[in-house]
């Protein structure tokens, strides 16, 4: 496995991502046959403010890889790309790693927004791409190379009215939006609907930007709509100021968020105001049913030395995924292997049994509690 390129960074940063780096590069071989290796790109946020999302990508992609570091006889050779958090940076990389380093497939970019950039470019070049955690309903829609190993928004925010209006009896709901995040804004969306459609009311609709820190205006909103529960679906920063803003100003209902704030940044963030946010997410390890899921659980923690997270195991399935499309295919043509990711079925992942339907995965929701400042697992929601 190489790097081909990492662009530009901080100091702190280029040294945590080159780290990273060199951990994946450990678990490389290129013994693995005569022929050349299999390039496939990854499109991740190495550096800025979503680098905490790629760290943990980048662990399960050195799980993956070191399990499994050659396809059809030939070396894996993993090309890493640092898309700095944002689009245009999603869009320049995945361009570059087609046109440069000529890449079969790629994985990327984690959250929804990035990806829906990355997968405009990927889709007119027809080159298959595999997002790991990628949850808006957009990504895959009306694409014939692109396709995800998580479930979609729809289901998670059905999955996520339904426990709040039985699990945390709530009636009413104030929902928060981070208007910059397509994630969030889908995500919101589908709750909304579900909500209303359980008989649930949403008596406030609080809208944000990813990167602000004053939510007086919104808060303040809230305590006077004074609902059952906040439904706050956003990455793991925003949702731990809004959460310490909260309970400084009086507001204790229960927190309701979803995938992206299952990352330990939120615990150390959020402290005691996270205390009792529960949350909608992929994977956690007492869930685990899958020979496969036991496996990658006990490797991980034997590596890392503590248990992972969704998108590590996302990233791992992502990568098996696409090498088991390759070895069904008995080739790197992309359309080949875009047919045979369409093809996916009961596949034994990490995070479960996956299908792909509509370039879509099938998959069960975990819902997990925040208790004692760990992640516990509550319940499994499956389709």
């Amino acid at each position: 496995m190489r790097l081909k390129k990492i662009i530009a960074m901080p100091g702190l940063a280029l040294v945590a991502a080159l780290a990273a780096v060199l951990l994946l590069c450990q678990g490389s071989t290129l013994a693995a046959g005569k022929a050349g290796p299999v390039k496939i790109g990854v499109v991740f946020p190495l550096s800025g403010t979503e680098a905490a999302y790629g760290d943990c990508g980048l662990k399960g992609l050195k799980m993956a890889n070191k399990r499994r570091p050659s396809v059809l006889g030939r070396p894996v050779d993993l090309i890493l790309a640092d898309n700095l958090s944002n689009k245009v940076g999603s869009c320049r990389e995945t361009s570059r790693l087609v046109r440069e380093d000529k890449v079969r497939a790629i994985i990327g970019c984690l959250t929804s927004g990035n990806t829906l950039a990355a997968a405009s470019v990927a889709e007119k070049a027809q080159v298959p791409l595999v997002a790991p955690w990628a949850t808006n309903s957009k990504v895959t829609r009306g694409r014939k190379y692109i396709f995800r190993v998580c479930f979609v928004d729809p289901f998670q925010g059905q999955v996520a009215a339904k426990f709040a209006r039985e699990g945390l009896k709530a009636k009413t709901a104030a929902v928060f939006t981070d208007l910059s995040q397509e994630y969030c804004v889908g995500i919101a969306r589908c709750f909304r609907q579900a909500f209303k459609q359980m008989g649930g009311k949403v008596v406030l609709k609080a809208f944000y930007n990813s990167g602000d820190r004053d939510f007086a205006p919104q808060l303040a909103a809230a305590k006077k709509a004074a609902p059952d529960i906040i439904y706050l679906p956003g990455h793991f920063r925003e949702d731990a100021l809004i959460a310490l803003q909260a309970r400084a100003m009086g507001l204790n209902q229960p927190i309701l968020s979803g995938d992206a704030a299952q990352t330990d940044e939120l615990l150390y963030l959020g402290k005691d105001a996270v205390e009792g946010l529960c949350l909608t997410t992929h994977f956690h390890p007492q869930g685990v049913e899958t020979p496969a899921g036991k496996r990658f659980v006990a490797a991980f923690k034997k590596n890392y030395r503590y248990a992972p997270e969704s998108i590590s195991a996302l990233t791992y399935d992502a990568y098996n995924v696409l090498l088991d499309a390759i070895t069904r295919a008995g080739s790197t043509d992309p359309p080949a292997v875009a047919k045979a990711l369409d093809e996916t079925k009961d596949f034994p992942g990490a995070t479960g049994m996956l299908t792909l339907l509509r370039h879509d995965a099938i998959k069960p929701v975990v819902i997990l509690q925040v208790k004692d400042g760990k992640f516990r697992y509550l319940t499994t929601v499956r389709p």
